[in-house]
């Protein structure tokens, strides 16, 4: 091991970073050509970037790969999969996305799941602790159609892939947990994942919130308008006993959390009241429990439309700092692999 950090050292210092820098995929290259006022904040993706890379040096940045066509097969059906990449989507559809069809929409969206699969691979098979998406957390999405600005659900897809991946590998089931602490509640995930035992869905939302017709995730919490700090971190703390306490056949061996910006006070979507040091509490905690068991996580942005964008962008890249302390403090533990996670995690 000493050998191997000497070796990176000596053949430069961005070896060196390979080595020792969290992994974090991005796709905000692709910016969508939305009509003037658009509600959707397509310039915080880049603004977050530009962030993590000015003041984070421990999270090295890359550009997300295409979820193929295969891929996004495994939570969505191939007729939606096919109106989506050759632009027959209708109006009504498109309507509901809240985004026009483009060639540019269809790259964004592909490339958002590509990330979210690439860190889930890091984080459970590339010896990580845990990598994030800095988009990613498009839990509106259905199998059959796209929602509330999302196209393809990323975390579905990641999540079935992985399960495929680990079975292959290893010859056993991969369980798996969504932690959805955006607003609103991931109703396109809870309904790919209703009848399936081995991925279980916790959503931590607005109960006014949309979408105002929601889906039955294996555990949602509602919280009031106007919810605070204190009442929305016993929420979370009851809400993670309970959903690992289901865990009855086994531990999951892998987790999805989309922390989600926009419970923030300064949201004007999210109808909480949420400060800043509340949701670094919130990620705390759910670092924490998730370290406890030794679980890797894919992490993703989920929601945020503060009324200054600034503010969204800082409880972002708050969110992306503790990460990496998260990702820290595992590399010191013992038991975990080289690189954070487990060598054997599960196996």
């Amino acid at each position: 091991m000493a050998q191997a950090i000497c070796a990176a050292l000596q053949q430069s210092s961005e070896a060196f970073l390979e080595y020792v820098a969290v992994f974090a995929f991005h796709s905000d290259q692709f910016v969508l050509p939305l009509p003037p006022g658009h509600s959707f904040p397509m310039a915080k993706y880049r603004l977050l970037r530009d962030a993590v890379q000015d003041t984070l040096p421990g999270i090295r940045v890359t550009e997300a790969p295409p979820a193929s066509e295969g891929e996004l097969a495994l939570a969505h059906d191939p007729a939606w999969i096919g109106a989506v990449l050759e632009g027959t989507t209708s109006a009504a559809q498109q309507r509901e996305i809240g985004f026009p069809w483009s060639e540019r929409m269809v790259e964004r969206s592909r490339r958002s799941v590509g990330a979210t699969v690439a860190a889930a691979r890091a984080a459970l098979l590339g010896g990580e602790a845990l990598a994030a998406n800095l988009a990613g957390g498009t839990h509106h999405a259905y199998a059959h159609k796209g929602s509330g600005y999302c196209v393809f659900n990323d975390v579905a897809v990641a999540a079935r892939l992985m399960q495929a991946e680990w079975h292959r590998h290893h010859r056993k089931l991969l369980r798996v947990i969504v932690i959805d602490l955006d607003v609103h509640q991931g109703n396109g995930t809870a309904s790919i994942f209703h009848d399936d035992p081995t991925v279980f869905t916790l959503s931590l939302h607005g109960a006014r919130n949309f979408p105002f017709r929601k889906e039955a995730s294996d555990l949602d919490v509602e919280l009031p308008d106007g919810c605070e700090n204190a009442a929305y971190l016993q929420a979370l703390d009851t809400a993670l006993d309970t959903a690992f306490a289901r865990h009855t056949e086994g531990p999951p061996a892998l987790a999805f959390y989309l922390a989600g910006a926009d419970p923030h006070e300064n949201d004007r979507l999210g109808r909480l009241k949420i400060t800043s040091a509340g949701l670094a509490e919130r990620d705390r905690r759910v670092l924490a429990t998730l370290r406890a068991r030794r679980i890797p996580v894919a992490l993703s942005m989920a929601g945020g439309y503060g009324r200054d964008l600034a503010v969204t962008v800082e409880v972002q890249r708050q969110t992306l700092a503790l990460a990496l302390q998260h990702w820290q403090a595992c590399r010191e533990e013992p038991g975990w692999g080289r690189r954070g996670t487990m060598e054997e995690s599960a196996a």
